[in-house]
């Protein structure tokens, strides 16, 4: 194992549950949610401004859409947010979904298709649900029994799916269909030791290593998929690590979010940056990010 490294604080957001980290680009800017309080934001690291959108529903992940905007998982679905007017109108919602059931991490496919997964508010066991939004608006039901939908990329040759389920301590692989949209053979490709903490969010560098967000573990873990090795982490100065991704003109700068949620005063007195936004060298550059086709 390499080094670590240590990420250093960026913007001191105080996000209940930042999440969904992602670069747009086309701006270069940072998008990325606050769950828990209905927020869609944008930093933008060259003015170290913050403009936060208020939704009005829980927002679990954001990506960017091709014909302007931007496109989120909300509480029980999918909608456009215009980021000129602020308007949210709704995309596509999954019928008959209990109020404990919400949208959590997402990304968009090769293909622009936009695969984001649900969980009950808890964590409870088995009732999350992978669902896939196409280009024309249909929303697919992919596969089930998930407890928290967390990290997913694409492998660079396009032919294979990492997906975290956050309760199997494990990243999975699939194999990916790129022409159609369809994963099948799910099995392990890394098992992740509990005293790390809880693998969340993900991002794929431009070597094909998995970069993952430790819930309750202060750090990022760079994985070899292909063996199951770990290779180096960053480590963060804070308890609750929940997403990371690749920005920067040269995609050579990992933007990370965190959370403070559940942190006691006197936690929160010891992690005064929880919640923020931190940035690190990764010492390798990230592969680009899709946008949603639709």
């Amino acid at each position: 194992m390499s080094q670590s490294r240590t990420a250093d604080l960026l913007y001191d957001a105080k996000a209940t549950v930042g999440e969904g980290a992602l670069w747009n680009a086309r701006t270069q800017e940072l998008y990325w949610v606050d769950i828990l309080e209905k927020k869609f934001c944008i930093y933008n690291p060259a003015t170290r401004q913050n403009r936060a959108f208020d939704c009005g529903q829980y927002v679990g992940t954001c990506v960017v859409r091709k014909s302007g905007g931007v496109m989120l998982a909300v509480h029980h679905g999918f909608a456009h947010l215009d980021l000129t007017s602020g308007k949210l109108t709704t995309v596509a919602t999954v019928e008959g979904l209990p109020d404990k059931i919400r949208f959590n991490d997402g990304k968009c496919d090769p293909a622009g298709r936009f695969w984001a997964g649900t969980m009950e508010m808890r964590g409870e066991a088995g009732l999350g649900v992978m669902y896939r939004l196409d280009p024309d608006r249909r929303l697919h039901k992919m596969f089930d029994g998930i407890a928290i939908s967390n990290g997913i990329v694409w492998s660079l040759d396009r032919r294979r799916m990492y997906f975290i389920d956050t309760l199997k301590f494990t990243i999975d692989v699939f194999d990916y269909d790129d022409a159609i949209g369809n994963v099948t053979n799910r099995r392990v490709a890394v098992s992740s030791p509990k005293e790390l903490g809880w693998p969340d969010g993900m991002a794929i560098d431009a070597e094909g290593m998995l970069w993952v967000a430790y819930y309750l573990g202060n750090k990022v873990v760079r994985w070899n998929p292909n063996n199951g090795q770990l290779l180096n982490q960053i480590r963060v100065p804070t308890k609750n690590v929940t997403s990371c991704a690749f920005g920067g003109p040269k995609l050579d700068k990992l933007y990370i979010t965190s959370a403070r949620a559940g942190l006691e005063p006197a936690e929160l007195a010891n992690d005064p940056h929880a919640g923020a936004l931190f940035v690190a060298d990764p010492g390798v550059a990230g592969a680009a990010t899709f946008e949603f086709a639709g």
